[in-house]
């Protein structure tokens, strides 16, 4: 029987392990309970007996724990087996929802929104460093592809399907659903994630030593102002797209279904091109999405081409993402757990940086227009550190080359004393 993690050393395919998509599948329930909430917000507001306004500290909170538990989470359990911590992460995955299912306090469902943030953290950590490690250095972007390709799936369908379910069951239905789903996730994990325990060498020491490397950092930022400028403007497309577009509200979560086909197609894109050209497909990209969004605002006027430009801006900018992350792991070397957990991170520090930036310029005399001009900029920023990327590899190149070609020449100086010695 096959290895499950596939073989270095066997025969050349292109073909991922299949615990890679056992990983995708994880990250698509964990990425369906982050976004769903958006379209339950008045359901759960209504029952929980707060307003809607306050309702929407349960993305914020979700998102906080993100950013602080990633890392967190990552560092205490460093030292425990890789398949141990996925199945847990999963499983209290799955009680947080219940718990939030089973509860009519807001302060209990906002806390358990928070305790299923931490598992999420968990879980894309140790997740991202299982997939880039079966897969190989020569197919990792691509492995990152496929479980962030789990993440904009979810926005896909697991979003949709999760709104829609609520219209019908109450917000609680999907939050139980969530809970079976990742329950049977954590036995699946369970079973064909391999019984191999972390690294021995591998310590906290090691983690934090690796965060001295400057282009990890850089890495990081292209990872927070890529999705900073996306998601700024997709948390207020809505507005656009009636206000401006004309587009009936009936019809928005089609185009929500859009723009999901494009952060599909990008991930896909970035995983398959990343490997082989990774600074050139990042900065053609992040320059796509900035041009992308400055059109967004003179030409939203049309429900059609706000359409098209929806779908682009997707597409654009999730090619980035999985090409980042797998250099910031790569960038990390031998302790790529922590890393790993900081891209996470930054990826939710963007959404936060950027949606906040974006609800002023909303309110201010920019209007309707304002949050796509923020997010151009957040995206035409990300190319700062990805030419000081591009740079920095030239430079290495470069010195390699000359560190061969010096031993080169200083062999061939050697290879004619010795013949001129010999002629003596």
């Amino acid at each position: 029987m096959p290895s499950v993690t596939g073989s270095a050393t066997g025969p050349a395919t292109n073909r991922l392990p299949f615990v890679v998509w056992v990983l995708a599948a994880g990250t698509f329930l964990m990425g369906t309970t982050e976004f769903v909430i958006a379209g339950l917000l008045p359901e759960m507001a209504a029952d929980l007996n707060v307003s809607v306004s306050h309702a929407g500290l349960l993305i914020t909170a979700f998102a906080v724990g993100m950013i602080v538990g990633g890392p967190t989470m990552a560092m205490a359990t460093l030292r425990l087996p890789q398949r141990h911590t996925l199945v847990g992460a999963l499983t209290v995955f799955a009680l947080g929802h219940a718990i939030a299912a089973l509860s009519t306090s807001f302060t209990v469902v906002l806390s358990a929104r928070v305790v299923t943030a931490l598992a999420t953290g968990a879980f894309w950590a140790v997740g991202f460093v299982i997939a880039t490690g079966a897969a190989g250095p020569a197919r990792s972007t691509r492995a990152v592809g496929v479980m962030m390709g789990g993440l904009t799936l979810a926005n896909v369908v697991g979003v949709p399907i999760g709104s829609f379910v609520g219209q019908y069951t109450g917000w609680r239905g999907p939050f139980w659903a969530l809970a079976v789903l990742a329950a049977l996730a954590a036995a699946f994990v369970g079973r064909f994630i391999p019984r191999t325990g972390r690294r021995a060498e591998v310590s906290v020491r090691a983690e934090i030593r690796a965060l001295r490397q400057s282009r990890l950092w850089l890495a990081l930022a292209a990872a927070v102002l890529i999705m900073g400028g996306v998601l700024t403007t997709y948390t207020y497309i809505t507005p656009l797209l009636t206000d401006r577009a004309g587009i009936p509200a009936g019809a928005v979560p089609l185009v929500l279904i859009v723009f999901g086909i494009g952060a599909l197609g990008g991930t896909a894109i970035g995983g398959r091109w990343g490997d082989r050209r990774p600074m050139a497909t990042t900065n053609t990209a992040a320059a796509a999405t900035a041009l992308t969004l400055l059109a967004l605002i003179p030409a939203s006027n049309s429900p059609v081409t706000a359409v098209i430009l929806v779908f682009l801006m997707a597409l654009t900018g999730f090619t980035v993402n999985p090409v980042v992350t797998s250099l910031a792991v790569r960038f990390a070397g031998d302790a790529p757990t922590l890393t790993s957990a900081l891209t996470t991170s930054a990826y939710n520090t963007g959404i936060a940086a950027g949606s906040l930036a974006a609800g002023r310029a909303l309110d201010s005399s920019l209007g309707l227009t304002g949050p796509a001009l923020v997010g151009a900029t957040f995206a035409a920023l990300t190319l700062l550190p990805l030419i000081a990327l591009t740079l920095s590899n030239a430079a290495d190149s470069s010195r390699i080359v000359a560190q061969h070609t010096a031993g080169a020449d200083t062999a061939e100086q050697q290879a004619a004393n010795a013949t001129m010695t010999s002629t003596r």
